[in-house]
């Protein structure tokens, strides 16, 4: 124990403060992060998003983004202050419609301090008035803003809302959208969820869109440029928006090919995982040099890159996938990233079933296979990768097999039931790898602890007798390719640049 001894000013100071009212002592700052051991300062503390209003007018010529965003949120606790993840330069900030102070801090952090301090449960509107050039801005050494001859797009992961918009950008957090743009007439604006209006004046087409279902951040997408836009309805009713960039040359049939195939797919896809989750369904394929496609809610990016040598209905799948697993459902800490990688590359699985080129279990048997027991394959843990290997192809491949190990484990029967009741049982939410463990054990009434640790968690190649009870069946390991390999494998470069 170590004493301190007191002053007589201190002790008066600390008198002073006694006579403070609890309350009032209690407001601090919300934290600078909301607390993702893979991300430290993504996300904010303090404050909960329900939706985010975003008007916004954009000049392709100069890449300028002029905006005024609307947050509505809920405090979480006593606020002195509080931060946004932004980089663009702000002019003004109101909470609660009286001017805030406002300084920028770290990477991109936009600390806000309202003029009244913000007692817990309070609804607070907070508005910031913002410009500049987003090419021009970078974080960590990187942009996501991705500039085209004739325009722009933002699509990233982990983050991309920082370059267009102040958020709490963390998948914890998801919120409503209106986004509404202003472009040159002649020059479309794509984002998520439904095309509410479009109205033009004095040089100028305004483009509104709402997303009306929670949707993460890095979910949020912007396509700025001349797009062929076509619409349609799948059979099973869904609304289905497409776009293509006018220039993207040899790359457009087999674009079109594969992303006018949406609605089959989703429908297709609804079989498996439930109904679709959301209003709409579709994709935009703008002329991009990046090699990725991405899961953006709604309306899925795909690079032309994807579609260099021919068709691949494959890709379509998997970023479709995620509607249900990533975006619906969406992971509640970076680390359970398999929740969404491994389900997409099992849908592709079973797509290439479908399609009679390598049913889901040729292909474990194949990726089992094809890494010999030294391969650095196996030690990416795919229930917790790490940020380094967050995206690496042991979490979308060797992710896969746990899947197809849990299948032969519980059985046909619980395996597609649990397909189709996660999706459900965690709609619009979030969850993690535990929690999946948790509802798997459910619905199948086995204990899954051993398999998880094997398939998901265990730094090295399970045990051929492992293997073969838990993933193979019985059925002798072969080498053999699969014809859908090459498709699939493919989506391995997705989240690469």
């Amino acid at each position: 124990m170590h004493r301190r001894i007191i002053a007589p000013g201190a002790l008066a100071a600390a008198s002073l403060l006694l006579a403070i009212p609890a309350s009032a002592a209690s407001y601090s700052p919300g934290a600078p992060g909301i607390g993702d051991p893979y991300y430290p300062d993504y996300g904010n503390g303090g404050y909960d998003v329900s939706h985010y209003d975003l008007r916004l007018k954009y000049q392709p010529a100069t890449d300028e983004l002029e905006g005024t965003a609307t947050i509505e949120a809920r405090t979480t606790q006593d606020l002195s202050s509080f931060d946004l993840d932004f980089l663009l330069d702000v002019s003004e900030v109101r909470v609660n419609g009286a001017k805030a102070a406002f300084a920028t801090s770290g990477r991109h952090e936009l600390v806000i301090t309202p003029k009244t301090p913000l007692a817990k449960g309070t609804p607070t509107t907070v508005v910031v008035r913002y410009r500049g050039v987003p090419s021009t801005k970078s974080a960590y050494g990187f942009t996501t803003w991705h500039r085209t001859p004739d325009g722009a797009v933002a699509a990233d992961e982990p983050e991309s809302a920082w370059w267009w918009f102040p958020s709490n950008d963390h998948p914890l957090d998801k919120a409503t959208y209106d986004v509404s743009v202003a472009v040159p007439d002649g020059t479309q604006a794509i984002s998520n969820g439904t095309l509410q209006s479009k109205t033009s004046a004095l040089g100028w087409t305004r483009w509104n869109w709402r997303e009306n279902k929670p949707q993460a951040t890095y979910l949020a997408t912007l396509a700025l440029g001349r797009f062929d836009i076509t619409t349609g309805t799948s059979e099973g009713g869904v609304p289905v928006v497409n776009a293509y960039s006018k220039d993207l040359g040899d790359n457009d049939g087999p674009a079109r090919a594969s992303v006018e195939r949406t609605g089959e797919i989703v429908d297709w896809l609804s079989g498996y995982f439930g109904p679709y989750p959301f209003g709409s369904a579709g994709g935009y394929v703008p002329n991009t040099t990046t090699g990725y496609a991405l899961e953006t809610q709604t309306r899925v990016y795909y690079s032309p890159k994807q579609f260099a040598n021919g068709s691949n209905t494959s890709v379509v799948v998997h970023e479709l996938a995620h509607q249900w697993y990533g975006d619906s459902v969406s992971l509640k800490g970076w680390k359970d990233i398999w929740i969404n990688e491994g389900f997409a590359r099992y849908a592709q699985w079973l797509w290439s079933e479908h399609e009679g080129e390598g049913t889901t279990q040729q292909l474990a048997d194949y990726v089992y296979a094809s890494h010999p027991a030294g391969d650095p394959f196996w030690t990416v843990a795919p229930g917790d990768p790490g940020p380094d290997n967050q995206f690496d192809a042991a979490v979308y491949d060797r992710g896969a097999l746990a899947i197809q190990a849990l299948r032969n484990a519980i059985g046909e029967e619980a395996f597609f039931a649990l397909l189709k009741g996660w999706p459900k049982e965690h709609a619009y939410g979030n969850a993690s790898v535990a929690d999946f463990q948790k509802y798997a054990e459910q619905v199948s009434g086995k204990p899954l602890s051993a398999l998880f640790d094997t398939w998901l968690f265990q730094p090295s190649k399970p045990a051929a007798p492992a293997a073969r009870a838990a993933l193979l069946a019985g059925t002798p390991v072969t080498a053999a390719q699969p014809r859908s390999w090459k498709k699939i494998e493919a989506v391995n470069d997705v989240h690469g640049s």
